[in-house]
């Protein structure tokens, strides 16, 4: 059993290449880039499995969208709710998984699961099926995502972490436009497939066309990781017998322990969860802070959008370049109160481009905070338990994007109808008056807690021997 992060050292594993490795030229480039040659081809693998997981998304959102006809907009919401259900109530037990049994076992399985999931699709014509669907995939990924997070550790050396992470972002959402592209080339090409007789059997339309090329990327993920060898620092002794539902309990019970004891986690996993409260509010309320006080309308909302993801996506470079060089913990800490800085200052200007820059520089951290907890968690858990840390990493992010999402607009709500029954909107200094609606309150509101949270990380490293947060 592990306590606290005292007791947790880094799992030291030789570096493992495959029997029949590159040629060195190649290989040298490789590893200098991606760490080893082994996390080079799991990268690979990640690459095919996410453009299958959007393409899928893409699809299946368009049968939605056609079985539900005119009440499409509910259809494709229940549908896509079907996803999120199953995080809050599986996540933990999928990290048990992950650190229980053979991880490249549950990915090869995993992703061979979803495939067969997805070549049913063709024949469901209700809503009910699709979000049985849904729930089967997204348990499938529950079970996949904290078995490659828990194995890159093991594939490179620490000082490559934060680069492999950068790396494995850009494969998980890299592959979006990608996925939406492909979607609408196969849309395209399905009608002269349709045409055909002898294909009449497979159901040939613009959705299934994609989910059947969505089942090979699958199955092609699964072949390529079958090829791999990912070592463990330490394989946990089997267990005897059928289901352990004690032995599964106390694997949960001893995973919230070290939680709970390591400063580390606990501050990475607050500053992640609390951070993406503050920040999440931005998506649903970002129309509403262009149109109503920014002046900038549906076009602003879109700019601002674009400069959120161009700095998300300067942060995860800029960390991957110099990562070797940055004092981690700290680093994350500053970022976390970065962005909350950000979000301040952005919600109280009052025109679109002082806020482009902001949410940019906003963005910016961001992407830092990402890839640096993800770093910190994977060099400061050991590799029994790191399924299941990062099993609950992904079940808090679900739960605290879904309560930004859901409550910032309630929150606007309420917060305007007070600014206007008691300040009629407004603060007036001498000539000066700060225009307060419940939008602009709101994403202060969010901002600040966004500086609490890194306030409160901050706090919790400086009393981590050695971290001078």
């Amino acid at each position: 059993m592990v306590g606290g992060e005292d007791q947790v050292d880094p799992p030291t594993v030789p570096m493992t290449e495959t029997p029949a490795p590159p040629p060195p030229q190649a290989s040298a480039s490789i590893i200098r880039m991606f760490g080893s040659t082994t996390f080079f081809r799991l990268w690979l693998s990640q690459v095919v499995s996410s453009l299958g997981d959007w393409l899928g998304f893409v699809a299946i959102t368009a049968i939605a969208a056609r079985i539900g006809g005119g009440s499409a907009g509910a259809a494709v919401s229940v549908v896509l709710a079907a996803r999120l259900v199953p995080g809050f109530f599986l996540g933990p037990a999928a990290g048990v998984i992950a650190d229980r049994w053979d991880r490249k076992k549950v990915m090869v399985a995993c992703d061979i699961g979803r495939g067969l999931v997805l070549a049913t699709l063709p024949f469901v014509d209700t809503i009910f099926g699709l979000v049985m669907a849904s729930l089967l995939l997204e348990i499938l990924t529950l079970l996949w995502q904290p078995a490659k997070e828990a194995s890159v550790p093991n594939l490179v050396r620490p000082e490559f972490l934060a680069t492999a992470n950068s790396l494995s972002l850009v494969a998980a959402y890299g592959t979006f436009p990608v996925g939406s592209a492909l979607f609408a080339v196969l849309a395209t090409a399905s009608g002269a497939l349709a045409g055909i007789d002898a294909l009449d059997f497979l159901r040939i339309n613009r959705e299934s066309l994609a989910i059947y090329v969505d089942v090979l990327t699958f199955f092609l993920s699964a072949l390529m990781i079958s090829t791999l060898h990912l070592p463990r620092a330490a394989p946990r002794p089997k267990r005897k017998g059928g289901i352990d539902f004690r032995g599964t309990f106390q694997d949960l019970a001893e995973g919230a322990r070290f939680i709970k004891e390591s400063r580390v986690v606990r501050s990475v996993i607050l500053g992640i969860g609390t951070g993406l409260i503050g920040g999440g509010m931005v998506v649903p309320l970002g129309p509403i802070m262009s149109r109503d006080v920014l002046g900038a309308g549906e076009a602003g909302f879109g700019l601002l959008l674009a400069a959120l993801g161009f700095g998300v996506a300067g942060g995860m470079f800029a960390v991957a370049v110099v990562q070797k060089r940055l004092a981690h913990e700290r680093v994350f800490v500053a970022a976390v109160l970065g962005a909350g800085v950000c979000q301040l200052a952005a919600a109280s200007v009052g025109t679109i481009t002082p806020a482009l820059g902001l949410v940019g520089l906003m963005g910016l951290c961001a992407g830092a905070v990402y890839i640096l907890g993800f770093t910190v968690l994977q060099t400061n858990v050991a590799d029994e338990l790191r399924g299941r840390i990062f099993a609950v990493l992904y079940t808090l992010v679900r739960f605290c994007l879904l309560v930004a999402f859901s409550l910032a607009p309630v929150l606007s709500t309420l917060l305007d109808g007070l600014s206007d029954r008691f300040l009629d909107r407004e603060i007036a200094i001498g000539d000066f008056a700060f225009f307060i609606p419940g939008v602009r309150l709101t994403l202060l509101l969010g901002g600040a807690i966004i500086v609490l949270a890194g306030l409160l990380a901050r706090q919790s490293l400086r009393d981590k021997p050695g971290v001078r947060a």
